[in-house]
């Protein structure tokens, strides 16, 4: 008799991405991801190479518990290592014996290196776009400290619909609307196997599993946005348009990537076409551009000038492309960082001010 369903599912998303860091991996190894030996290993003609680290990040709720139990069951069975971290925050009393435990569950899990990092959150942004970077800069640093190649992360199919709401929300554009991408970071550091499956699965294959997980009362602070739309926007959602609200987003959020990865690319070919023997923006060549394109261009060189691509929002870029298409002679337009961004003679200057 098989594994409980949502073990087996899992169990499958992990593995596959697993499959898929062994390749990226050592790409040119004889049998890569195949997890066996090949006929040129066992004559001594191919040397393997140190097997790869990949590490979980554990919350200690219950899509981080499924994801480190997924991978101490997979990893082995691929000739990987596999370790877990957690990353204390220090928000709620009692955080640092929190994550102790967490560090407890993940070497009964048979995972190593498991360790606890803590953290100061600052105020940059709100509240949890600096936890969220304060969490990522201490697994940027695990990675680096361990020699990791990948870090797992749990983002389920819930998270990602609500991620794509939040972006509809601020308007950003169709790139806000793409959602989390299942590969990202410095060499493609962050993988997250389970944006296919949905958050129940995970809860569930704790449970048959006899894995202790904890709720976060962050997680239904109504203080916090995501919280506010995952307890109440998604269920009004669901309850005005039926359910498949969370596959419909979440589907969203592929079609959206995939086109703006296409926008991206357009960019990139037609803008050095823009551009005079000096290298400065000529206005009549941007204007001829389609919106989605020339704008595109437009946020790149902001932030080749300097400003934080954190802090340059659509409302930025529209004032600056209003000096391509609505020009009358207007002044220069202040972007964060202190860039500045003005037209003269023809040409669309953008530089620290």
């Amino acid at each position: 008799m098989g594994p409980h369903p949502a073990v087996a599912a899992i169990r499958l998303a992990v593995r596959r991405v697993l499959h898929d860091i062994l390749t990226d991996h050592n790409p040119d190894s004889p049998g890569a991801g195949s997890g066996s030996q090949s006929a040129g290993d066992r004559s001594g003609t191919y040397e393997r190479p140190p097997s790869p680290l990949v590490l979980v990040a554990c919350s200690g709720g219950a899509d981080s518990m499924a994801l480190a139990s997924a991978l101490a069951f997979e990893a082995p069975k691929l000739g990987i290592r596999a370790g877990g971290i957690t990353v204390d925050h220090g928000l709620q009393p009692g955080s640092d014996l929190r994550a102790a435990e967490v560090v407890l569950r993940l070497r009964e899990l048979g995972l190593d290196p498991a360790e606890s990092v803590a953290v100061t959150v600052g105020r940059g942004g709100g509240p949890e776009a600096a936890a969220r970077d304060a969490r990522y800069a201490a697994l940027d640093a695990a990675a680096e400290r361990h020699g990791a190649t990948a870090i797992l992360l749990g983002h389920t199919r819930d998270d990602q619909a609500e991620t794509v709401l939040l972006g509809l929300a601020r308007g950003s554009g169709i790139r806000s609307l793409s959602g989390m991408a299942a590969v990202s970071g410095a060499g493609g550091r962050y993988r997250r196997p389970f944006l296919q499956l949905d958050r129940q699965t995970a809860r569930k294959a704790c449970m048959v599993q006899s894995l202790p997980v904890w709720d976060d009362p962050h997680n239904a602070d109504p203080a916090y946005t995501r919280s506010r739309l995952r307890h109440e926007g998604l269920p009004a959602l669901e309850k005005a348009l039926g359910k498949g609200v969370v596959e419909a987003l979440a589907r969203t959020a592929q079609l959206s990537r995939d086109d703006a990865d296409a926008l991206d690319a357009w960019a990139s070919q037609a803008e050095a076409s823009v551009r005079d023997a000096t290298g400065r923006l000529e206005c009549a060549k941007l204007y001829a551009l389609p919106p989605a394109v020339r704008r595109r261009i437009l946020r790149r060189a902001a932030i080749e000038a300097g400003a934080p691509a954190g802090s340059l929002f659509a409302r930025h870029i529209e004032e600056v492309d209003r000096l391509i298409t609505g020009w009358r002679g207007q002044g220069a337009i202040n972007l964060p960082g202190k860039v500045v961004a003005q037209r003269q003679g023809g040409r669309l200057v953008i530089r620290q001010g």
